[in-house]
């Protein structure tokens, strides 16, 4: 454990010392270091200023007189997607700089920026692969370990299939190293292949999506620059996204704009808002309709936007006018005249964002809080244009490129889902068969009253999502819907305590045949259980030993250089990836179209290959050269537009990082889409729709039982200059040909579409059409190839499709549980969701007496995500020392519990307990806790130090709070319910 050297009241005093001197008249550069303890030659001396002080980051020793490198990367923490500039010597990274032309970060990093070069340096990476047996880490080389992981990969997949080998990527990956691990999951035969987004934003993509069109953040945090009023809930980014933070408070100066801070917590961010408003955990859908009552009760809402471009509004209205302000208040908190404040501001001081994150999406009914917050949009007009829209910050530097790479599994790359359709796109863009694809799947007899699945229907069905893998180890066979349980975990740059339940979770990683961490770090799956054997540790380097594209939150792609070689014998993803599919057998067809140079694929090529086919979300115009140029030009994008001059060489007229969609081939240079849905511009500029992926006409049951034919499509809306002046549907070649526009597709794609089409070319839409030709030609007209839709405020494929406020699975207020139950049990990717089951269990054994407080978690600013890398820095390991539950002040006496004193932590389920220290505050309401969840390497109490490997165990260890967070799972999605259980915290 580190130990602060000294607090930084004398350090800062010393400073004010050094200050007084400058003030007391102008000093040359000898004086201020005479005055201020500094001599010429003392280097030293500046290692030995307190913690507290203000010191210049001293990343050497630079080489005089050797050459010095300048490379640009971009931070690999949080998703705002800040510039790192390297100076490298002789192959070391000497020096570090934030990326001052960058409009993103101009100049800034926060304290996880800051310390990203000790990544590169740490000492305690992971330096070689290493095996365990019977209980003791061996070191052994490369060809052993991938030889020996591939024997066991295919003894497991001839004894239980393809599906018992589950695949977990990392929010960590390039675009194009994710890209290589879903395709290598498809030449593998499963989709149960899964990262970080199942865990934070995967209700966020299904409700988003589900409303508009596509599932992303709709905006830029520049653009935030231009919003009157902002709204955020269960999003903490001053701790989590520390330099989005700019761009927000420039526009709360600037536009003197309104800041609400919705959390249950007052958090950092709180305390930058002009009204903090405290709300009870897991009621964000009774706190949104609550807004909505007011807003149309006084005829705030957007009629006309409404009428235009919104689908089903009426039935929002008829489920909002239950929720009166004392309903509200009753089952939320909110005193009625507070939320009407931020009701009424939201809607009449425009441009209006809403801001969400995890806080709002890990809970059981976390796809309904998004469709929720949307709808909160849609009636007051608040999308589509600039200072609006949907702005969703994502966590990992690539959590959301990830995401749309097709690391899900529920998709293959791109959104383009599993569909036949789907698979015959990529076959194509793969240049391989489709049914040796469909070969690869399982076959799966009939179990338990279930028939048997083909293989073609075992290919199109979504896989098991992360939050459930260690469920699917630990069941019966019988009780999971594939061929057998899972007997081996593949794991790339994930943590390991990450979800609830570990007290499960342990056991499930106890029972796997086969355990595989790929990381620069051991992570907790390597020391969190009693495995002795089957255990394998591979050195990932980290993205700044490699090169690829990562997308942060606002979309924009940015190209990261290599800035050093792997140290120690590290390998990149690209290669790992590459040896294993080698061992495997299928790596000549998988890599047929992408170089491979000293088992290293070249990611440039892999962009291609992406590019190729990435027409639905538009990755497709985003080659790798226009990335470079971007990077290489990045003071030439104006900072709050993002948007370059027309005129200027390589980039003219392009927005920073051409955010997707990106439309057409590159060649044609689109610019990229700062603002989705945007009817304002011409879609050549940027500008959108709302996407018509629901259909044209939608059949609506009446209350009598009759049907009504409802238009989806816009209703006198469209873009700027679009030739087509109201709605319209997806385009095909069968659409052009009616309109008379087949005429401007070129010859070649005219073949490549009669080549795709074979008997039906009309038939071939623009997301499949290899050419591009489609979406150029609309392009032309000025109209969206994806078509000109309404959004939908109801969602009638999803289980609520009107949303519904639903308490917790553990709730604390259980008189609640009878009007405002959870859903039925049921069953969601391939196993049994008991959520009904065990709330009626915890409502009738009165745990909520038991266990009377809520507990939530969240970021901190020194650590990210599971905090294996963070925890191991040095820099940041010594401004967080311990893990902590912040407690109430008045919980805590009742308790006896004294601030920085140890205490117990104990759950509702199987006995989970953990041991950390209190923080007593008032930043948590009565009757609430918060945890940070960064911690691991205790278990229970118990320290886990000696289970990893010698010299790369974490500097700081501690309780993860996902020891005590508990069942439930959206059923949409499979999220887990990590923002709202129940605890009881006693002095240790």
């Amino acid at each position: 454990m580190l130990i602060k050297r000294k607090e930084g009241i004398a350090g800062r005093a010393r400073l004010q010392g050094i200050a007084a001197g400058l003030a007391s008249g102008v000093l040359d550069r000898r004086t201020f270091l005479r005055r201020s303890g500094l001599v010429a030659g003392a280097g030293a001396a500046i290692g030995l200023m307190p913690l507290g002080s203000v010191r210049k980051a001293q990343a050497g020793p630079k080489i005089v007189g050797a050459p010095t490198e300048v490379k640009k990367n971009i931070c690999t923490h949080c998703s705002v997607g800040c510039t790192v500039i390297a100076e490298v010597q002789n192959g070391v990274w000497v020096g570090q700089e934030p990326g001052w032309d960058s409009p993103i970060n101009r100049g800034s990093h926060c304290a996880k920026g800051a310390s990203v070069r000790e990544l590169v340096h740490g000492d305690r990476r992971l330096k070689y692969p290493m095996k365990l047996v019977n209980g003791e880490w061996q070191k052994i080389e490369w060809d052993q370990a991938i030889n020996e992981i591939g024997d066991k990969m295919l003894e497991i997949r001839a004894k239980s299939g393809a599906d018992s080998v589950y695949l977990l990527g990392s929010a960590k990956f390039s675009n194009e190293g994710g890209y290589l691990f879903r395709k290598f999951a498809a030449f593998w035969g499963t989709n149960s292949i899964d990262h970080q987004a199942r865990i934070c934003h995967s209700t966020t993509v299904a409700g988003v999506a589900n409303t508009w069109g596509y599932g992303a953040m709709t905006n830029s945090y520049n653009d935030i620059r231009n919003s009157k009023t902002i709204v955020f809930m269960g999003s903490n980014a001053a701790e989590a996204h520390p330099v989005s933070l700019q761009h927000i408070l420039t526009g709360k100066e600037i536009n003197r704009a309104n800041v609400f801070v919705l959390d249950p917590r007052f958090t950092r961010t709180a305390a930058h808002a002009t009204e903090y408003v405290r709300f009870r955990s897991g009621t964000d859908i009774a706190v949104i309709w609550g807004m909505l009552h007011h807003i149309f009760n006084n005829g705030w809402e957007d009629k006309q936007f409404i009428a235009q471009r919104v689908y089903g509004m009426d039935q929002i209205r008829a489920e909002v006018a239950k929720w009166t302000p004392e309903e509200v208040e009753r089952v939320s908190g909110i005193p009625g005249e507070q939320l009407k404040k931020v009701a009424e501001t939201f809607a009449k001081q425009k441009p209006s964002t809403f801001i969400w994150c995890m806080g709002g999406t890990q809970h059981t009914v976390g796809t309904a809080n998004v469709r929720a917050y949307c709808n909160l949009l849609l009636a007051t007009g608040n999308v589509g244009s600039y200072g609006t829209g949907a702005n969703i910050f994502r966590g990992h530097c690539n959590v959301q490129g990830a995401t749309d790479i097709g690391l899900d599994i529920t998709s293959l790359p791109l959104y383009y889902g599993l569909v036949e359709g789907a698979w015959k796109h990529w076959a194509r863009v793969w240049d391989v068969d489709y049914d040796y694809l469909q070969a690869r799947f399982d076959e799966v007899p009939a179990k338990a009253g279930r028939p048997a699945r083909t293989r073609k229907q075992n290919m199109e069905l979504p896989g098991i999502p992360w939050t459930r893998w260690f469920d699917a180890t630990l069941a019966k066979p019988d009780d999971v819907d594939q061929r057998d349980t899972v007997k081996g975990v593949v794991i790339m740059g994930h943590g390991g305590n990450t979800i609830p339940r570990m007290t499960e979770m342990v056991k499930g990683l106890e029972a796997l045949e086969l355990l595989v961490v790929a990381d620069p770090h051991p992570t907790t799956f390597s020391a969190i259980s009693e495995r002795k054997n089957g255990t394998y540790l591979l050195p990932a380097c980290t993205q700044f030993e490699t090169s690829g594209s990562r997308t942060a939150s606002n979309r924009s792609l940015q190209w990261g250089e290599q800035i050093v070689k792997p140290i120690f014998e590290s390998k990149d993803d690209y290669e790992i990836i590459y040896r294993l599919s080698k061992k495997l057998g299928f790596a000549d067809l998988m890599f047929k179209n992408i170089k491979v140079e000293n088992n290293r694929p070249v990611p440039e090529d892999i962009l291609r290959e992406i590019n190729r086919g990435g027409f639905s979300t538009g990755y497709s115009g985003q080659s790798p050269e226009r990335l470079k140029a971007h990077m290489k030009n990045q003071g030439k994008f104006d900072l709050v537009t993002l948007r370059a001059k027309k005129d200027e060489p390589e980039v003219g007229g392009d927005y920073y990082g051409l955010p997707w969609p990106c439309w057409g081939t590159p060649q044609i240079k689109h610019p990229g889409t700062h603002t989705l849905y945007n009817t304002n511009l011409h879609v050549k500029d940027g500008g959108g729709t709302f996407r018509a992926r629901f259909g044209v006409v939608y059949e609506e049951k009446q209350p009598d039982g009759s049907v009504k034919n409802v238009n989806l499509l816009a209703e006198g809306s469209y873009s700027l200059g679009s030739e087509l002046t109201d709605g319209y549907p997806e385009f095909t070649y069968g659409v052009l040909k009616k309109l008379g526009w087949d005429k401007d597709l070129t010859e070649a794609e005219l073949a490549t579409i009669n080549k795709i089409g074979g008997n039906n070319p009309d038939g071939v839409g623009w997301a499949v059409d290899l050419s591009g030709g489609i979406i150029r030609v609309t392009l032309e007209h000025g109209v969206m190839a994806y078509g000109n839709g309404k959004a939908r405020a109801v969602a009638w494929n999803l289980p609520d499709p009107v949303p519904v406020h639903r308490e917790p699975i553990y709730t604390a207020r259980p008189e609640l549980v009878a009007k405002y139950p959870t859903r039925p049990d049921g069953r969601q990717f391939r196993m049994a969701n008991l959520g009904f089951s065990i709330q009626k269990a915890a409502v009738d054994k009165g745990l909520a007496k038991q266990f009377p407080i809520i507990l939530t978690s969240g970021r901190l600013v020194e650590y990210e995500g599971g905090g294996e890398e963070t925890r191991s820095n040095r820099w940041l390991a010594e401004l967080q020392q311990d893990m902590f539950v912040e407690v109430n002040t008045s919980d805590a006496a009742e308790r006896g519990i004294k601030d920085g004193g140890w205490v117990w932590v104990t759950g509702p389920e199987n006995g989970s307990k953990a041991r950390m220290k209190a923080l007593v505050t008032d930043r948590v309401g009565k009757g609430v806790a918060f945890m940070p969840f960064h911690f691991s390497g205790w278990f229970q109490g118990v320290d886990q130090r000696s289970k990893y490997p010698k010299g790369a165990d974490p500097i700081v260890l501690g309780e993860s709070v996902n020891t005590i967070t508990s069942y439930g799972y959206d059923p949409v999605t499979g999220m887990h319910e990590g923002k709202v259980t129940l605890c009881q915290i006693q002095t240790a």
